[in-house]
């Protein structure tokens, strides 16, 4: 086919051989030619390979609009985002259509007779597949105009009478026509707002102010929902819950790796943050949605865990900032200026307030914990708390160096204790070995092997 740039007119677009595709025949033949391939078209997505996806896939096969379901921070709006990838790079609109009607297949009233005036010298232009998916956060002021549309005022003043189409201001949904529409927690939309979309999720016409215009829309319509509202709250009303083809239950990762990959793909880190930190924070989060002290139907986000990466970054970029060290590295002490900033993010269970400190602590020593002993098991630590129990003491902290933690800890002689616990955790620069040094000295005192005082930032290990 030729350059889309190149083809301004029907005439050329009919000779260049392109053919009209309704939009649901075109995601479902660009998925099938990306499974065939071996393509992900999923990219970005963690965790919902066995699970979500094959759902997904399959309800675009069958053509059905879409709505997940679950709690926040699952990745749904990201999910959706990601159909964009399955429309046509380049697709052709008539020049100056309001709803990016194609050339082949006009369904406006204006369109329509500019196509049968001109007929192959009806201009083209070319829209992006990026520029085909809209979405919409819906809130309770959201309004029928909004989604659907309204008379405008100007056109009538202009002399147009109130029943002619032409005096239609299109909203969101028309304007998405070949396109995806996304409307982000459904539920919140009021009831009578809900009740203007069903003729467009099925009957595909509108109906603004009184009269009918009936349009050939062709839109995807994807939703998501709090599950909590969906099913116990009824706020998603029945004859739209049925215009849904597909009903997709969304997760929060299943394992530690899946957590951390999404930890690392989102987090806009400032500063290095070694992997175990990472898999702390990832069994940290799991723990939490474990927990009973937690509102689960609340859920936790997976936000909490990215935003916990991020703020361990920054407290290795201030330390490295006021300590002049050439290289910010996050280490363990940094972990507990994660909690004290991201209790927000967590919803507790109502008989626990006041405790909510402690919970969090709680529940990342456990993670840290178990850490700990996934990189340490088998490593024999004897000398260095016979050292420390002669009455050697380690200092660290949120402002304390790396040079200065690495110069407190206790010789140990012939002993490879160090660098076996630094090999273990893939430590090679002075930084990162004192971050490995705190982990061990933690992973002892959770042991109860050894003691631990901190006051005013600073921990002291003896």
């Amino acid at each position: 086919m030729t350059s889309p740039s190149a083809i301004t007119t029907t005439g050329q677009l009919r000779e260049s051989g392109h053919t009209f595709r309704p939009l649901r025949e075109e995601l479902r033949e660009n998925l099938l030619a990306a499974l065939a391939e071996g393509r992900d078209p999923w990219p970005g997505i963690h965790g919902f390979d066995t699970t979500v996806i094959p759902q997904l896939e399959r309800a675009i096969l069958a053509g059905h609009d879409i709505v997940l379901l679950g709690e926040r921070g699952q990745g749904k709006t990201r999910l959706l985002r990601s159909l964009v990838g399955l429309l046509d790079e380049w697709s052709p609109v008539i020049e100056g259509s309001e709803l990016g009607e194609h050339p082949f297949h006009p369904i406006t009233p204006v369109s329509i007779r500019r196509a049968a005036e001109l007929g192959d010298d009806l201009p083209v232009a070319w829209r992006h597949r990026s520029e085909r998916y809209a979405e919409k956060l819906a809130t309770p002021d959201t309004s029928v105009a909004d989604l659907i549309g309204d008379i405008d005022p100007i056109k009538v003043a202009e002399g147009r009478s109130l029943g002619d189409p032409e005096t239609i201001h299109y909203g969101l949904v028309p304007r998405s026509h070949r396109g995806i529409v996304a409307i982000n927690e459904l539920p919140d939309l009021a009831e009578r707002i809900q009740v203007s979309l069903l003729n467009v999720m099925e009957e595909r016409d509108i109906q603004i102010r009184g009269y009918l215009l009936r349009l050939d829309l062709d839109v995807l319509v994807v939703a998501t929902a709090n599950p909590e509202d969906y099913t116990n709250r009824g706020r998603i009303i029945t004859p739209l819950q049925d215009r849904f083809g597909a009903e997709i239950r969304t997760h929060y990762p299943l394992t530690i790796a899946e957590e951390i990959a999404v930890i690392r793909q989102e987090a806009d880190l400032v500063a290095e943050v070694p992997g175990y930190l990472l898999e702390v924070l990832a069994r940290f989060t799991r723990n939490l949605r474990e927990s009973e002290a937690v509102d689960q139907r609340a859920g936790v986000s997976a936000r909490f865990a990215i935003a916990g990466a991020e703020t361990i970054a920054a407290s290795a970029l201030h330390r490295a900032t006021r300590q002049r060290e050439e290289v910010a590295v996050a280490r363990p002490v940094d972990l507990e200026t994660a909690v004290d900033v991201l209790g927000g993010k967590i919803e507790f269970e109502t008989g626990e307030e006041g405790r909510e400190h402690a919970i969090l602590e709680h529940l990342l020593r456990t993670a840290v914990a178990d850490t700990a002993r996934s990189y340490f098991r088998g490593l024999d630590s004897t000398v260095l708390v016979e050292a420390l129990r002669e009455g050697v003491t380690v200092m660290t902290g949120e402002q304390v160096s790396a040079a200065d933690v690495l110069t407190a800890m206790p010789v140990l002689g012939e002993s490879d204790l160090y660098d076996e616990a630094a090999r273990r955790l893939d430590a090679k620069t002075p930084s990162e070995r004192a971050g490995a040094m705190e982990l061990l000295l933690e992973s002892l005192y959770l042991e109860r092997r050894i003691g631990k005082d901190t006051v005013a930032g600073e921990t002291v290990y003896g």
